[in-house]
């Protein structure tokens, strides 16, 4: 195997996947809220837009995880990439006959979640077999590398953009993305599932076995346990800001919905979290990863309270970057720890369990609270509450067995 990523054919074809999936995933993130909002002017359907992204990690990401851990992980990634490709496409086309609506836009928004959902099942276990789990934190954070970079630049072309376009037409850049993906993913010669013998014919009652193996894995690891918990309560705090962060820009920051100024804003979180991408594998060389996450987890909670108080575009921008970074460094930390510990048979199961509770119950319960809260009390209020989810993250790390576990430096042991 190649020393360095950078070498590894393998590597390259599945960072160019995702490099290009994420890029069209930014346009839709971009797009999909501003057409909900520009159909309906609703700000509770805007934020449920947000809360169908992740809901499906909810309903059915345990079951995605153990089917993954059985099936072939590329032919699961690659099917996933094509479906999507169709579900995504979609909505230029109904907009281009004129019979776009916001329900097939929210369904689809559904549908294409819940399909990726299997493809990060997958995903999971594929990435430590693909490069060894002695660089797996190097290999995520080439990824999230990829991803801070995406953020920052594809922002302000998507703003640009809609000043000029229609948010369904921008879609199509999605479905080309998934499609590219596909190709990619299909070119890796190496294995990405190790051989699967001994197993029990699929049946009901095996999967739910299998489900709960990976979740008595999942709370009786102190360090995946805790990590779990504090990444499902920022997100809580995240899910509601990003659930209403195209109406506060629109009435609160008055930037509108298109343009550099609007691009600006989103863009900034992107230069946060390449710095947070960046700083990981120095940070682990001086500090475990239990440290990272007790040092980090303040900084975010911080920042998701003051970012909405910000009086301008300009430092709110600011506050977003910070922000940005200490966020993104909590997950991508947690997700590399959760994929150095866990067993390969046990990988895709853990790791969408993990996501299901951040992901799945945070992300979605503070998106459908965050836009309730912003109807009720306003936008900024309601983002300003949601924010002390973070506070609670910071209480739950430092009384957790985090502080034992960054002491004894012992991971595999916690």
């Amino acid at each position: 195997m190649p020393l360095r990523l950078r070498d590894d054919p393998d590597f390259r074809r599945y960072w160019l996947a995702r490099s290009s999936s994420l890029t069209g995933s930014m346009v839709t993130a971009i797009a999909l809220p501003v057409l909900v909002y520009r159909l309906s002017g609703s700000p509770f359907l805007t934020a449920l837009v947000t809360a169908l992204e992740a809901a499906p990690y909810l309903l059915v990401g345990l079951f995605a995880g153990a089917l993954a851990d059985r099936w072939n992980r590329r032919r699961v990634m690659v099917s996933a990439d094509l479906i999507n490709t169709v579900v995504i496409g979609s909505v230029p086309l109904a907009y281009l006959a004129g019979v776009l609506t916001v329900a097939q836009v929210l369904v689809v928004g559904f549908i294409v979640q819940t399909v990726f959902t299997f493809f990060d099942g997958a995903n999971f276990g594929a990435l430590p077999v693909l490069v060894g789990r002695e660089r797996v934190a190097q290999a995520n954070a080439a990824v999230w590398t990829a991803s801070s970079l995406i953020e920052l630049f594809v922002p302000p072309l998507a703003a640009v953009l809609l000043a000029v376009m229609n948010p369904a037409s921008l879609l199509s850049i999605d479905a080309l993305s998934f499609a590219a993906s596909a190709v990619a993913i299909g070119g890796i010669v190496r294995a990405m599932s190790e051989p699967r013998t001994g197993q029990r014919p699929l049946r009901p009652r095996v999967v739910f076995a299998d489900i709960a193996e990976g979740l008595r894995f999942l709370f009786r690891h102190a360090g995946v346990r805790t990590m779990t918990i504090v990444g499902s309560l920022q997100s809580f705090a995240g899910g509601g800001f990003m659930a209403l962060m195209v109406v506060w820009c629109d009435r609160v920051l008055h930037v509108g919905t298109s343009g550099i100024r609007f691009g600006l804003v989103y863009g900034t979180w992107g230069i946060g979290g390449l710095i947070a991408a960046l700083g990981l594998p120095r940070l682990l060389k001086r500090m475990p990863p239990a440290a990272v996450t007790l040092y980090a987890i303040p900084v975010s909670a911080a920042l998701g309270i003051v970012s909405p108080l910000m009086p301008n575009w300009e430092l709110a921008a600011i506050a977003l970057l910070v922000w940005g970074s200490a966020y993104v460094l909590v997950i991508v930390n947690a997700v590399s720890y959760r994929q150095q510990v866990t067993p390969e048979q046990l990988l895709g199961r853990v790791n969408t369990a993990g996501r299901m509770l951040s992901w799945g119950v945070g992300w979605t319960g503070g998106s459908v609270v965050g836009g309730v809260l912003g109807s009720w009390l306003g936008i900024r209020s309601g983002m300003v509450l949601m924010g002390v989810g973070g506070v609670v993250a910071v209480v739950v790390a430092w009384t957790s067995p985090l502080r034992r576990i960054a002491a004894a430096h012992d991971p595999l042991h916690a």
